[in-house]
This record gives C-alpha cells, structure tokens and sequence, in this order.
C-alpha cells in the first residue's frame, strides 16, 4: 500500500478544521508522540493533531480518506505491542481532549465515557457510587480506557469477572471516510445482526476511530481477602493455579511471580517490605472477593488446602488496606522494574491454565538454547503469562540475531498448547511478523477483508497486526 506525503494545501485544510492551537509541526511534539512503551522504537508522525469532537475527526478523516494519508489514533502511549506508533508517518491523531466521563447511569448500571479518560480514574468515579468496574491492567494510573478497547485489555481481575470485551455495549466510531456510526445498542442482551460493537473491540485502531464507549458495571463487592503464597518450585505454583479452580474456587486475583520479579520489583519500590526466604522460585497473589466475610474465608481455607499440597513457605495474609495496597503495588510494578534493570522484550502468551508449567518450562528450555535470561509473571488464573526477555550480557549481534528465533519457538510452544500469542497486550507492530504460527493463510485473508470493507485505502492505523509478508 502507498500514501500520500501531507502537503502544505492539506496542512491548511487540516488547521483549518482543528484550529492552530490543535496542530503540530515541530519535531518535538512530533517525536513525543512518535512513541509509546513499547521498547526504545521512535516512529513520529509528519503531523499532530488534537481535534476536540467526532465532528472534527469525520473531517479529519474524509481528508485523510481522499488524498490516502495514513491516520494513527494516538492513546495514552502506555502500550506494549506498538499499537500507537505512526509507522507511516501521516496524521498522528492525539485522543486526548476527549476525556470527561459523560454519564453514570446508576438505574442500568452504565457509564458512558470519552477514551482519554485514564482507567483509574473511570473505575475510582463508578466506586464513588457504589458501582465497579472490573478490568484494571497494570498500567490503570496512566492508560486510557479507549486503548484498552482496542487492545481489549484484561488485569488481574479478569480472572472472575473478564477482560474489557465483556464491559462494552455500544461504542460510537468515526469510519475511514468520516462516517460517524453507533455500532450496537445500551442492552445487556443484542441479538441484532452482525456484532459491529466486539469486532471493533481489540481492533487497534485499524476499523475506525473510537469516540464514546458505553460500558456495563457491576455493583461493589464489599470485602476481600489477599494472601501472598511463596513456592519453593516455580513449576508448582504453576501447577497450584489450576488445582485451586478444580478445588471449586474462583478467585478475583490469581497473580505469578518469578523470583527475579519480586526481587527486582522490591529494589525498585520504596515502602514495601516483603521477606523472601533462599529456595523460594515463586509467588501466587491470591486475592477472593464478595460480600460475605464468612464465605471469603471459608474460600480462603479451600485454597490453603490446595497450596499446602504443594512444597510452600509460610504464607502472609495481608491484614490491613496499607498492606493489601503494599502487595499490589509490589506486583504491578515488575514490568517497570524490569524495564529499569535492562533493555527487554516482553511478550505476552496466554495459554489454557492447565498447561502454565509446560510454558513455563519450555520458555526456560528455548532460554537455555538461544542464551538469553527471561523472567516471567502474570495473570496465571487465566493462564496469561508475560515473559520478558532480558537483554543483560548478551551481544548485541546475538541479541538481534537469536532473539527473534527465541521468540518465534515461544509462541510456536503457546500455540502448541492451543494457546496463543496475545492476551491482552495486542499485536500492534511487534508481534504482527509471527501472527502465520496463530492463524493461516485463510484466517489472515479473511481479517484482512474485514479491514478493507471498514478501510479500503489503509488508512487507519497502518503497519499493524497483518504480517509484512502477506
């Protein structure tokens, strides 16, 4: 696919819809949002534009549409796949005035929100009611919630109560042509046609430009219970997640942690304090939630007879909100830590959870063949384990050359054990080279129509999901 480069007669077009206060030309706002956090790439945009209605981007758009300018919806910037990079230059489209939460309705239990509004933010205003939002990815103090529909983000909730795709009713989008759309209804239950609402979800950017988001809520669960397990194999713990569901509990949280990612992450965090005995390879962060105390611990005591099966220290009950709070923070931070420790690729298998400690021990083995140290974590109730691939000592040679053997080996294993390459993160631009080990020719041939029918120039996001050679 070609584009168009922007010219100085569609520049003016351009100011002209967004005002000169909303456009950027300098390579310094340019190169801002050039990035996001996936590694050190750096792709800027010839142009940012911050329009402030669904209005200015359908004019935006039909712009873009008739002189095939390429167009990059531009989030938060906290993603991990590429997603929001501007591969192509063109039109960097910055979200970030389209930010206000536009309505909670406490009678349907609903909220209708802009997608520059930061998840945090969306899930502490529904609790300020009474009402919960469930998804929350590790990076909720600073993501918006409109990437995490085009990434279909989950979190360590998801395990109980599912991952965004399962809070979406009704989304309105700016088409490739400017066509501005509702793609479904506010019910709970639709059975009208084809599912516009789920297809965008996860999407990428790459079938439209999201303007509103009417989600579901949940009321507030008023107790929980936290435990910290440590495991003196990281293949038991591994092994435990899916003996806790056979048990018949279903947490709200069930985190892993490697050795490496605790130790790493309490260097990094001030003000938590957790002591980890020699031997010990791992951690579950074991979290159960409702609204009977007398339930939770009756729950709680089913997955100590679980855990005590296998070979574990003693585990720490977090007694108070400071220490529960403590915990989490402890586990969603790993992903920097790591990042601060050395240059790193993080990749994101997700595989039925009975088959976590074949994964994880095959990711090791593929570590041992191609020289490279990975230190895993993640959502293991749901069977979505994060491996990040550390650079440490290796060449440089070695780490260009052998790594992508490395990684393409890992998600062969996943697929093998009919899991697959992304659970939550997307595939955006780094991952979109493997996506031949998930689907064939045929599958990838029938997304790519989709894309067409919604985007017959490419416009939208280009460079993202479909391998190069296709």
């Amino acid at each position: 696919m070609s584009y168009n480069e922007l010219n100085t007669a569609v520049i003016a077009q351009l100011e002209q819809i967004v005002g000169s206060s909303f456009i950027f030309l300098d390579q310094e706002t340019r190169n801002h949002y050039g990035h996001d956090e996936t590694e050190d790439y750096v792709f800027p945009p010839a142009v940012v534009l911050k329009p402030g209605t669904p209005e200015e981007i359908s004019a935006i758009m039909r712009i873009a549409s008739e002189n095939k300018i390429p167009v990059t919806p531009i989030g938060g910037r906290t993603g991990l796949s590429g997603g929001a990079l501007s591969i192509h230059q063109g039109i960097g489209l910055s979200m970030e005035r389209f930010n206000k939460i536009l309505h909670i309705d406490e009678q349907n239990l609903q909220v209708t929100v802009e997608p520059a509004v930061i998840t945090q933010v969306l899930r502490e205003s529904v609790a300020e009611k009474g009402l919960f939002y469930p998804p929350d990815p590790s990076s909720q103090g600073s993501c918006w919630i409109g990437g995490n529909v085009a990434e279909n983000a989950g979190g360590a909730r998801a395990v109980k109560y599912g991952v965004t795709k399962d809070y979406v009713l009704n989304l309105e989008v700016v088409l490739a042509n400017g066509e501005i759309i509702w793609t479904g209804a506010n019910t709970l239950k639709n059975s009208t046609g084809y599912n516009l609402t789920q297809l965008m979800v996860g999407s990428e950017g790459t079938l439209g430009v999201i303007t509103k988001i009417v989600m579901k809520l949940l009321p507030q669960a008023t107790h929980n219970v936290l435990m910290l397990v440590p495991f003196y194999s990281a293949n038991e713990a591994c092994e435990a997640v899916s003996a806790i569901f056979r048990a018949g509990v279903v947490p709200s949280a069930l985190e892993f942690m490697e050795r490496d990612a605790i130790d790493w992450t309490l260097k990094f965090v001030p003000n938590v304090s957790v002591t980890i005995k020699d031997g010990i390879e791992a951690h579950l962060l074991i979290e159960v939630d409702g609204n009977y105390p007398d339930v939770l611990f009756t729950e709680a005591e089913k997955i100590m007879t679980v855990v005590e099966q296998f070979k574990i220290d003693e585990v720490l009950f977090a007694d108070t909100e400071d220490q529960k709070n403590a915990l989490w923070k402890m586990r969603r931070a790993v992903g920097e830590a790591v990042k601060s420790n050395s240059i790193y690729k993080e990749e994101d298998t997700v595989v039925p959870r009975y088959e976590l400690p074949k994964l994880l021990y095959g990711i090791k083995e593929i570590g041992n063949k191609y020289g490279f140290k990975s230190v895993c974590y993640g959502h293991a109730g749901d069977g979505n384990l994060h491996v990040n691939i550390v650079k440490g000592e290796m060449s440089d040679a070695d780490w260009t050359t052998e790594i992508p053997k490395g990684i393409r080996q890992i998600f062969e294993l996943t697929v093998s054990l009919k899991g697959t390459l992304s659970g939550e993160h997307g595939i955006g631009y780094v991952q979109k080279n493997y996506m031949d080990i998930a689907f064939n020719q045929a599958q990838l041939q029938l997304m790519k129509g989709i894309k067409s029918v919604f985007d017959p120039h490419g416009i939208l996001n280009p460079g993202k999901i479909f391998p190069d050679q296709m």
